[in-house]
């Protein structure tokens, strides 16, 4: 089953910034909401930001003012700049859409370590 594909991940020094790229296959992605999710060790998956398909954003309230999340639709990615990083943002990344059943099956993520 296709999968989305994430990127850009890495290790960051507190306060550094990173961006995020997922791609998503399949046809339709302009009418999907979209969004990026995180999950660190020992704790369960949760939403960090979300995009409808017509471009409106909504971000928890950890990262709200430091993350922005935005889309391509030509592209099929969605992206999260991720500015002002703390430790606690340490977690693997995924993207998918919103709401349930999810459209794809999680990916592989891509780990974001803020350590100094």
């Amino acid at each position: 089953q296709v999968q989305p594909v994430e990127s850009g991940g890495g290790l960051v020094r507190p306060g550094g910034s990173l961006r995020l790229s997922c791609v998503a296959s399949g046809s339709g992605f302009r009418f999907d909401h979209m969004g990026w999710y995180r999950q660190a060790p020992g704790e369960e998956r949760e939403s960090v930001a979300t995009v409808t398909a017509l471009g409106s954003t909504n971000y928890s309230g950890s990262v709200k003012g430091r993350f922005t999340i935005s889309r391509d639709n030509d592209k099929n990615t969605v992206y999260l700049q991720m500015n002002n990083l703390r430790p606690e943002d340490t977690a693997i990344y995924y993207c998918n859409s919103v709401g349930r059943p999810k459209k794809w099956t999680w990916g592989q993520g891509t780990q974001v370590t803020v350590s100094s």
